[in-house]
């Protein structure tokens, strides 16, 4: 069962990895779709490079199995507020539904990797002092 979660937890990150990648770059390098719906957003054009940054940061962090757990929830955070953007300010249902899945997604795979950071915590030897407690005092 673990090694089918480490594969699952593969395929979503290369995925994400990917469309991330894709979304991130295509705000940073000034695409006119982008430029327009970040105009429309309102808050101004720094706005469009904090999120193609934060998407790009988070693709590659998705694929350090070390880093994986927080670029997730970073994923995730990111598609939750465009979730609310796209639904507020856009008026863009079908475009909201697409950026809750891939959050769901992402949420997976942060559980996903925190399973398995669990079992590698538990796996640590408990170093408690002499008489019995765990104080590092």
């Amino acid at each position: 069962m673990r090694t089918f979660g480490n594969v699952l937890a593969w395929i979503l990150a290369v995925f994400l990895a990917i469309v991330f990648t894709y979304a991130g770059g295509i705000k940073l390098i000034g695409a006119r779709p982008m430029v327009q719906e970040f105009a429309q957003i309102g808050i101004g054009q720094w706005f469009r490079y904090l999120t193609g940054i934060l998407e790009v940061s988070g693709a590659i962090g998705l694929l350090i199995p070390k880093y994986r757990f927080w670029a997730a929830l970073q994923i995730a955070a990111v598609m939750a507020g465009a979730t609310a953007v796209n639904i507020v300010i856009l008026h863009m249902l079908p475009l909201a539904r697409l950026t809750a899945i891939l959050m769901t997604l992402a949420l997976a795979l942060a559980w996903l990797r925190r399973a398995h950071r669990t079992v590698a915590h538990s796996q640590r030897p408990n170093f408690a002092a002499p008489d019995g407690s765990n104080n590092a005092a």
